[in-house]
């Protein structure tokens, strides 16, 4: 699996012109966050290994025991009236020494008029999207582990179709006597398998590595999470943006006064951190921020939230219930909810 991890890395294609991560790829909605606790943490979450099952989304190598039995069903009340969820069971293999877990991803994107040339409303286009993942870790130690996702997905629109195949590659290193943890992953390597127009197009992939740390006299975990780190330059040159002023870690594309190298440096970074409240941190307490997300979704000389985030988890009884909200834009945001339990605890 090691050896699966380098030739995925061999294969990306690197490169250094500027251009947006957006709206450039085919199946897009498999980097959305699958669970509420990581919109909350800003939409990507690689570092932490628990009993979550949706962790092992973004990063396979986060499978572990603790997830033995674990089920979560996750809910995005996403823009205007598209949805989007996750549901996610995981198992583990004692005699093989492997966790395992399969997910279920949808998107929904709400009624879509069917018209004419004429604007005249024939009916109703249907579209949707689907990822079917199913994966497993091993660990290699007692701190480290790794992992390998497989996703097959399916895009409709009306009665047109497209799949495709992809795989995420993950190693995870977790030092609990130091409260420390260090992670990288290749999510979404892969291909199309059928078409729109036979027209091949790229899956959104990309590299991570992310670090954790959780303080020792304070029950508080910092993440830092660096993604697309197979293309160095993310920024989109507007030439409108000629002057304004500086928003966090720098100014904006060509803005006077700021600073396009920095901006772009911090546009690869999110940082979240979760407070672990009560006994069996029953109660969570969770911040994020996406720089990218900011400079993207906000509106020039309107200030905005855009690219915070922030969430609570709480434990009754045999459930945990999460909710997420991301702030996108000016226009609004995302409101996430999550549930999970253990199945083994219920038999």
């Amino acid at each position: 699996m090691a050896g699966l991890f380098l030739v995925l890395f061999c294969l990306l294609p690197f490169g250094a012109t500027a251009q947006v991560t957006g709206g450039q790829h085919v199946f897009q909605f498999m980097t959305l966050s699958p669970s509420a606790r990581i919109t909350g943490l800003g939409g990507m979450q690689i570092t932490i290994r628990d009993d979550d099952v949706a962790l092992a989304a973004a990063n396979p190598a986060a499978l572990n025991p603790l997830m033995d039995g674990q089920i979560a069903f996750n809910h995005n009340f996403f823009l205007s009236d598209v949805e989007h969820g996750y549901a996610a069971y995981s198992t583990h293999l004692s005699k093989l020494g492997f966790t395992v877990h399969g997910g279920l991803q949808y998107m929904k994107y709400g009624d879509i008029p069917m018209t004419d040339e004429f604007g005249n409303q024939l009916g109703q286009i249907s579209a949707g999207e689907t990822a079917f993942t199913l994966g497993g870790a091993r660990q290699l130690g007692p701190r480290l582990s790794i992992g390998l996702n497989m996703r097959f997905a399916v895009s409709t629109l009306d009665v047109y179709q497209s799949t495709a195949l992809a795989a995420d590659a993950g190693i995870l290193y977790a030092d609990t006597a130091r409260l420390f943890s260090i992670a990288a992953v290749l999510r979404n390597v892969g291909t199309q398998i059928a078409n729109y127009n036979e027209l091949r197009e790229n899956l959104p992939m990309d590299l991570q590595i992310g670090i954790s740390k959780r303080l020792r006299y304070l029950p508080f975990r910092l993440t830092i999470i660096a993604h697309h780190l197979h293309q160095w330059d993310i920024r989109h040159d507007d030439p409108r943006l000629q002057t304004g002023s500086n928003l966090l870690f720098g100014g904006g594309e060509e803005e006077a006064g700021g600073s396009p190298g920095i901006d772009n440096f911090f546009r690869h970074f999110i940082f979240s951190g979760e407070f672990l409240l009560g006994r069996n941190e029953s109660f969570r307490i969770r911040i994020g921020y996406n720089h990218l997300r900011k400079k993207e979704l906000s509106v020039r000389d309107y200030r905005s939230l855009a690219g915070f985030s922030t969430g609570v988890g709480i434990k009754v009884s045999r459930f945990r219930v999460d909710v997420g909200y991301a702030a996108y834009h000016l226009a609004g945001g995302v409101l996430h909810f999550g549930v999970s339990t253990n199945l083994k605890e219920f038999f």
